[in-house]
């Protein structure tokens, strides 16, 4: 199978459902934005050394490619037949317990802090920011067509779990937050 299709060429994508949409739809901004995230959460991945991190990462990463798979799909057909690849409510409640674990050991918050610290706390900063694009245009699309409502909550949640992560992180390292 060849990489290059030419099917693109025209600046129209392949939606899941056979359907082709302009590359430019909100829906293939959406998908692409949680693409870009679970790239960037790639990124995170090369700079974790910490074990329970990288599992959860690699769990979060997993959702991510099943809740694109779910935008791609304006049927939603696929999700409907393969676990594999619908994000459930199950999912929300493992990055709740996720950030009711890590934020126990932090100093409570009094200010706003600046992203940054360690190079480890800096990407999952800017993969926070990423994540919240990505939730605005999977609201954007969800006013305009059909998107299942966890999907929303899903990435509402998981840009909260990268915030404490972040500065989980850096708390761990000893690195100060920078208050604004």
């Amino acid at each position: 199978m060849k990489i290059y299709t030419r099917t693109g060429d025209e600046g129209e994508t392949g939606l899941v459902d056979g359907s082709r949409v302009g590359k430019d739809s909100l829906r293939v901004a959406a998908y692409g934005d949680v693409d870009e995230l679970n790239a960037v959460l790639g990124v995170v991945l090369a700079h974790a050394s910490d074990a329970p991190l990288g599992e959860l990462l690699r769990g979060i990463q997993r959702d991510l490619f099943a809740l694109g798979a779910q935008l791609a799909d304006p049927k939603d057909r696929v999700a409907a037949r393969k676990a594999k690849v619908r994000v459930v409510p199950e999912h929300v409640a493992i990055l709740e317990k996720a950030i009711d674990q890590r934020e126990f050991d932090l100093p409570p918050l009094t200010a706003f802090i600046l992203p940054g610290g360690s190079p480890l706390g800096a990407f999952l900063h800017l993969a926070r920011t990423v994540c919240r694009r990505a939730e605005r245009n999977v609201v954007a699309l969800s006013r305009q067509q059909n998107v299942d409502p966890v999907l929303i909550v899903y990435l509402n949640r998981l840009s909260d779990l990268l915030f404490v992560l972040a500065r989980h992180e850096n708390h761990r390292l000893g690195k100060h937050e920078d208050r604004w």
